[in-house]
């Protein structure tokens, strides 16, 4: 059975001259770096974008596609906002190749206690101007006909869904018509620095000369933080996945309840995800940061299956090198993918709680299975920030809801990297917060 469409071993299909020097180098070719690329190359600067592997092959290609504001820590919603703003003209630019959707998000309610937690959170969203809504336990169930009793469900009908696969490749190549040199099977190693500043960055392919360089490597981001000296706290889960067979449609949004998340694909089928669990591998950075992530553990450890040892290669696991020359191959170039196994278990668990929600279709077929590792920070939203060494810029910890904010997110850091103002409050995500004694905060629950 085929994995997600962006194969690991696929061939690079970006690979742009390596010049001698950039205004800005971008780590990393997941949706944050492309777009962040794209927005700094129409303001007419010089950007290189270098992918250990390939374009979006990581998370950005494996996640539930969903374009949501709902359900967001309330200091997310603004950048989201703009993000939906700048989808919907990216899709005027691309055309279906995003396959953009204004489709609604649901979260199904098991109980009514769930339901008046989700209708609390309308007190954020009228903050907002969003157009989420209740529905009583009758109207979701003429609206969406099944049999697992849900009491209702939270839903914003503006909110959307894309298709991973080749929306964010096709915002690349974009992004490369516009000037940005992008170069895949091309590791950054690491940071050059001069009188304590950025200076450039040393690749497989050589150096590139540039005073200013954003992080944005997803699950890889904390490994190479650690090797610049810097303290990123950052953990990663998988998450396992499916696309079933075309099915008939029981519902154009996207939805989820504790058990799974569906979503309609422009191909007929669901993309179907377990809807909280998630499979944990202990390595040193996860002792290396356990204080700071008790609360989320406390909160969240009964969703997450733990297992001893991550695989070889993986960036937690017990022998990936921490430290690294700059002359010789790193971890990055050891593993241009990161594409774990799915979890069966989990697969069978989803066929089993979609056909008991939906009788009327059974036990759905599935064509593809994958995994993915969702970089996550202690409170569970980013860093979007210059770090301690000026010039170096970090975009990561997007915690498993950073597809639908990414142009948001590039939209705010390639102002914050040309020293504009970012047009919203970013100080829930400085980076400084897990070094200068602050609290956890996790947002609001629901």
């Amino acid at each position: 059975m085929q994995g997600p469409p962006i194969a690991a071993d696929a061939a690079p299909q970006f690979r742009a001259p390596l010049p001698g020097a950039a205004d800005v180098v971008v780590i990393g070719g997941g949706i944050a770096g492309v777009t962040t690329a794209l927005y700094l190359a129409r303001d007419g600067l010089s950007v290189v974008l270098c992918e250990k592997g390939l374009i979006a092959a990581e998370q950005s290609s494996r996640n539930w596609g969903w374009v949501r504001a709902q359900g967001r820590d309330e200091a997310e919603i603004p950048v989201m906002l703009t993000a939906r703003r700048l989808w919907q003209g990216l899709a005027q630019e691309l055309g279906d190749g995003l396959g953009l959707t204004t489709c609604g998000v649901s979260y199904l309610a098991r109980d009514e206690a769930t339901l008046a937690r989700y209708e609390n959170w309308l007190t954020v969203a009228r903050r907002h101007g969003l157009d989420s809504r209740i529905l009583g336990r009758a109207e979701l169930a003429q609206a969406m006909p099944h049999k697992a009793g849900w009491a209702g469900a939270l839903q914003t009908p503006s909110d959307m869904r894309a298709e991973p696969a080749t929306a964010v490749p096709a915002i690349a190549r974009l992004a490369a018509r516009e000037g940005v040199a992008i170069r895949e099977h091309c590791a950054v190693r690491a940071i050059e620095t001069q009188a304590g500043r950025i200076s450039g960055v040393v690749t497989e392919d050589g150096p590139v000369r540039a005073d200013r360089v954003l992080l944005a490597g997803g699950a890889w981001s904390g490994l190479f933080a650690a090797n610049a000296g810097l303290h990123l706290p950052q953990l990663s889960v998988r998450a396992t996945a499916a696309a079933t067979e075309a099915l008939p449609d029981i519902w154009q949004g996207a939805a989820a309840d504790p058990d799974f998340a569906f979503r309609r694909r422009a191909d007929g089928g669901y993309t179907l995800a377990p809807g909280t669990g998630h499979d944990f591998w202990i390595g040193p950075a996860a002792f290396r940061h356990l204080r700071a992530y008790l609360p989320m553990i406390r909160r969240d450890l009964s969703q997450t299956r733990l297992q001893a040892f991550a695989p070889a290669g993986y960036p937690d696991n017990w022998r990936t090198p921490r430290r690294w020359r700059a002359d010789r191959p790193t971890p990055f170039e050891a593993m241009r993918v990161l594409n774990p196994p799915p979890n069966p278990r989990r697969l069978k668990k989803l066929q089993q709680d979609f056909a008991a929600a939906f009788p009327q279709i059974g036990v759905p077929k599935l064509r593809a299975v994958w995994a993915g590792m969702i970089d996550t920070m202690p409170d569970q939203v980013p860093v979007l920030d210059e770090s301690a060494i000026p010039g170096l810029f970090i975009a990561t910890g997007l915690s498993g809801h950073g597809f639908g904010i990414g142009p948001g997110v590039g939209h705010v850091m390639s102002r914050l990297i040309q020293n504009r103002d970012p047009g919203h409050d970013l100080s829930r995500f400085r980076y400084a917060r897990f070094i200068d004694g602050s609290p956890v905060t996790l947002g609001l629950e629901i």
